[in-house]
Formats: structure tokens, C-alpha cells, sequence
């Protein structure tokens, strides 16, 4: 029988809790986020005074057990948390969901109750930001020939090599990095490591100007004969390339979440101004052509929040969710600039300029086709899903 079955359609809609999540970062999106987003974006702030108040409400361990100080919600509650966020600040719901899904949640899944311990609390109460090193300047997708390196000596592990594109490159105060323990090229050859900022020989390289996302820290990451203790392994030597792909697993639903709000947040700005806005003497939305592609932007989204919750509630269940997670990433990714490029469009002129939020949307929505996988690559585990 197919486990889907086994997850029944009432699942898809929203809990007593989603409707909490939803309300409280409602609120505070009015008062801390809404009058900042423009001069963030445009001067490419990192707020983090911010993080630290969704660190206090609880946003920052979403799926953290509440024993490590973490909310303990599961995969449904954080979709909503990060569509919430990114309706109205893609690059806050990206560094969110980066934080959660990638650093807190590789600990989270492979850390030894010690590692937990120290790190989680920390993480969970935005107390500490976290970052995750895997891409590098010659290798995205292509992992398993990473250059950055860990030489075992004794008790401890040096690094060297550099990472990039990294969240949090600059600000993290502890990252997750995925170095090269074996033979390039051997899926066994890589191994997970944690990095305190401020180890020596640990150190932030160039910090990206982006085309979008821009209030989200993107920077390298650089290792110079950097030493760390061999406790802070992650799970065993040479697991570093199969636990990675298990976080891109629940971190490709979190992109996909993020790119539900993006195309939510430019769709409802795009259908109030159809009622506002009047051209021979009446509504835009009373032409076919605007109400038309209304409402094929309806149905993208509401077709991309049924893969994405199907995904989160797989993954809450403790189903497999390779494939089905790849399918939202890539539904969702893409028709958040399908509809970010359809809001432009209903606002003509003034979707061009940086009065209105939509050309913020319509920038922010094309990294959720790159990142944690391009589009492309998302073909690709599906395919191999459906062929064995």
C-alpha cells in the first residue's frame, strides 16, 4: 500500500497551533518587520536584533524537543512559521529556515545527547545563530568532490578549504560544515563537523551583494589550518555526505515553504491593488485578463501548499520524503516567480519601482529556485525516485 494513504487529507489543515504560529508572527511582522524591510533590503542589513526576539517567541527551535529548550512543534507548525515570515520578508523566512532546518537540525538528528546539550539551547533560544558549510567555489551539487579537508591527528581534526554561499557566513556563531575525510569523489570520504566561531584558524570571507534575499547574510567561510576536537564529529567518519542529504530532505520543505509565502505575500498585494486601482472608470480585476491570471496565481499556490504540507506531514510522521520533499521544492520554487512575475505585471508600472512591495517578491523568489538544489537538480532525485 502506498504510505501516502496512510496520511489522511484532514492533515492539510491548519491546527489550533499553525493558526497561533500564524497570529504571533502577524504581529510582530507590523511592529519589527514591515517598517524595516525596505531599508534592510536596500542597504542589505542583517538584523539580528530580530532573530533574538523570534529566539524569545520560540522561532528559532521550532522542531527543537522542548528538554533542549526548543519549542517542540514538528514539520506543519514550522511550514507555517516560515510562510508566514516570507509573505512579508523572504530574506527573514530564508535565514529562519536556515538556522532551523540546516545547522539546529543536523545536530538535532546526528549529535550525541553531549553535543545536543551544549548546542541546542543555545540554537533553539536564538541565543546563538547558526550556519551550515557545504557548497564550495568549485563544487554545489557536486559534493562529493569538495575540496575543503579534516586531517585526523590524535584527538582532533585541522581543517582547510573554504566554503561559500554560505547563510550566516559572517554571523553565525557556530556553523556545521561538511569537509573531506577520505578520497575525493567516495561517498564515504566526507565527515560533518561543529565549528565554534572564534576557533582559531576559523574565519568569514566575502560577504555576497545579492540580487534578492538581501537582509540575509550570504558569505564564505574560511579554514586555515583550523583546529577542532575530535568530539565535535557529527556521527561516525565518513557519514558526512549521507546525513547531509538527509537535512536537505526537511531543508528542501522549508524552501518550499519559503517560496509558498513569497508567492502568497506577492499574490495578495498583486489582488488588492486589482480592486484599488481603476482604469476607465473601473477595478483592473473586472477585465478578464487580470482576473484570469488571479486567478491561475490562486491555483498554483493552493496546489503548492498541498505538496508542501503533504511533505511536511510525511516528514512529521517519519515517512520517507526524498521524493515527495523534491516535488514541493520544485513546484513551489518555481511558481513563486511564476506569480512574483504575474504581480509585477497586474501593477504595471509601479511593479517596477521600489514603492511597492512586488518587484522585492519578484527578486527574493528566483533564489528558491537555486538554493538547497537548483530546480534541475530536483529533476534529478525525482527521477531516480521513479526509476529505482
Amino acid at each position: 500500500m502506498n504510505q501516502a494513504l496512510h496520511i489522511p487529507s484532514a492533515n492539510l489543515l491548519e491546527t489550533e497551533h499553525q493558526d497561533m504560529i500564524a497570529k504571533m508572527i502577524r504581529d510582530l511582522a507590523a511592529q519589527h518587520m514591515i517598517p524595516h524591510r525596505s531599508e534592510w533590503d536596500e542597504k542589505q542589513i542583517f538584523p539580528i536584533p530580530l532573530f533574538k526576539k523570534l529566539g524569545e517567541l520560540g522561532l528559532m527551535g521550532v522542531l527543537v524537543p522542548e528538554k533542549y529548550d526548543g519549542a517542540g512543534f514538528g514539520y506543519p507548525e514550522y511550514v507555517t512559521a516560515i510562510v508566514e515570515l516570507a509573505k512579508v520578508d523572504g530574506s527573514i523566512g530564508l535565514s529562519m529556515a536556515a538556522h532551523n532546518s540546516l545547522c539546529t537540525g543536523h545536530i538535532l538528528q546526528f549529535g550525541t545527547d553531549s553535543q545536543k546539550q551544549k548546542y541546542l539551547p543555545l540554537l533553539a533560544t536564538g541565543k546563538w545563530l547558526g550556519a551550515w558549510g557545504l557548497t564550495e567555489p568549485n563544487t554545489g551539487s557536486d559534493a562529493g568532490n569538495m575540496r575543503t579537508t579534516a586531517v585526523r591527528e590524535q584527538d582532533h581534526y585541522i581543517l582547510n578549504g573554504a566554503k561559500n554561499f554560505i547563510t550566516h557566513g559572517i554571523s553565525g556563531d557556530v556553523a556545521v560544515v561538511i569537509a573531506r575525510t577520505g578520497k575525493p569523489g567516495d561517498s564515504r570520504g566526507t565527515s560533518a563537523f561543529i565549528v565554534e566561531r572564534g576557533t582559531p584558524g576559523f574565519y568569514p570571507g566575502k560577504k555576497e551583494n545579492k540580487l534578492g534575499m538581501r537582509a540575509s547574510e550570504t558569505a564564505e567561510l574560511i579554514f586555515s589550518d583550523c583546529k577542532i576536537p575530535a568530539d565535535n564529529r557529527l556521527g561516525e567518519e565518513g557519514e558526512g555526505f549521507k546525513q547531509a542529504l538527509k537535512v536537505l530532505d526537511g531543508g528542501r520543505i522549508s524552501i518550499a515553504a519559503l517560496s509558498l509565502g513569497i508567492a502568497m505575500g506577492a499574490f495578495e498585494a498583486a489582488l488588492a491593488y486589482s480592486q484599488e486601482r481603476k482604469q476607465f472608470n473601473q477595478p483592473i480585476s473586472s477585465f478578464q485578463g487580470i482576473s484570469f491570471k488571479l486567478a491561475e496565481m490562486a491555483t498554483k499556490i493552493e496546489a503548492a501548499k498541498c505538496l508542501t504540507l503533504q511533505a511536511a506531514h510525511r516528514k512529521a510522521a517519519g515517512l520517507p520524503v526524498t521524493k515527495e520533499s523534491a516535488i514541493a521544492k520544485l513546484y513551489a520554487s518555481e511558481i513563486a516567480v511564476e506569480v512574483a512575475n504575474d504581480a509585477v505585471q497586474i501593477f504595471g508600472g509601479y511593479g517596477y519601482t521600489k514603492d511597492f512591495p512586488v518587484e522585492k517578491y519578484y527578486r527574493d523568489a528566483k533564489l528558491c529556485t537555486i538554493g538547497e538544489g537548483t530546480s534541475e537538480i530536483q529533476k534529478l532525485v525525482i527521477s531516480r525516485s521513479l526509476l529505482g
